[in-house]
């Protein structure tokens, strides 16, 4: 029975956890933004390119959790050479699309995010997640019941948020740049401290008196250094991992190890009590 490449590519978005809210798709070589299923009403994070002429191939992914795929009807293996050159040049043509999709919804996310930040107030350090982490707010703001977290390049550019509920759970602005940006406190003078999150940034802060830079995430921690080398190049720079011990592979520590390698800095681990040494 031949496979039908629509409802194939249907089915790939939704092994990615990005399937239709309304299954359909135009195979005409556009991008186009839709719904992903379990999404708030209104918003059109998706977005995919499908060719379904000659080879079918496609491409999706999605603005809110920064997922990118390439689909293929056919294996590559299987494919001639012409195909495979022709395939190549599909795949080309829909990261350009991609790509140009990605800076109008960056610039979008960025003008919003300038709207909140001017509409957030300074937070206090009373915020149950300051009071539980026992840090303070330094420059932050409050929207609601939230902290605010800017996210900035080394130009100073804002370019997302950061909202912290007071329970802890953590969200992005939607379509918001975060590779290479980075939340500062204090003023670096001969050293500064690279790390994931707020609470522990703002912990190094305190109990070093060192400049620190928050990077959000594990996978940021490179793209962070690596921004802030070219910025400081005289700078020691020090990243500071999240000792995920319990978590398979220890992401913590191996990102925070291949940051440390590609900026020629150092490395913190922190153990605690019952660790292995």
């Amino acid at each position: 029975m031949a496979i039908d490449p629509a409802a194939s590519f249907l089915d790939a978005l939704a092994d990615a956890g990005l399937a239709m809210l309304k299954p359909a798709v135009v195979g005409d070589g556009v991008l186009h933004r839709y719904r992903v299923d379990g999404d708030k009403a209104g918003s059109l994070n998706g977005w995919y390119v499908l060719h379904l002429d000659g080879q079918p191939f496609g491409a999706f992914g999605s603005w809110k959790t920064g997922q990118s795929v390439t689909w293929t009807a056919h294996q590559p293996d299987t494919l001639s050479p012409a195909e495979r050159a022709a395939l190549a040049a599909r795949l080309a043509t829909a990261k350009r699309a991609r790509d140009a999709e990605l800076a109008k919804v960056q610039a979008d996310a960025a003008a919003r995010a300038a709207r909140l930040w001017h509409q957030a107030r300074p937070a206090s350090n009373q915020h149950p997640y300051l009071a539980r982490k026992r840090v303070q707010a330094y420059g932050v703001r409050l929207l609601g019941e939230s902290l605010v977290i800017p996210l900035r390049d080394v130009a100073g550019a804002l370019h997302s948020l950061q909202f912290i509920l007071p329970d802890g759970g953590k969200r992005f602005l939607t379509g918001g740049r975060k590779r290479g940006c980075y939340y500062g406190i204090g003023h670096p003078d001969g050293a500064l401290c690279i790390c994931e999150g707020y609470a522990t940034a703002a912990s190094i802060y305190e109990a070093t008196g060192y400049a620190t830079a928050c990077a959000f995430d594990a996978g940021n921690l490179e793209p962070v250094a690596r921004a802030l080398r070219g910025k400081f190049p005289q700078l020691r720079l020090t990243l500071c991992a999240d000792n995920d011990a319990g978590t398979s592979g220890n992401p913590g520590v191996r990102h925070a190890e291949a940051a440390a390698r590609a900026v020629r800095g150092f490395l913190a681990v922190p153990t605690f009590a019952g660790m292995e040494p």
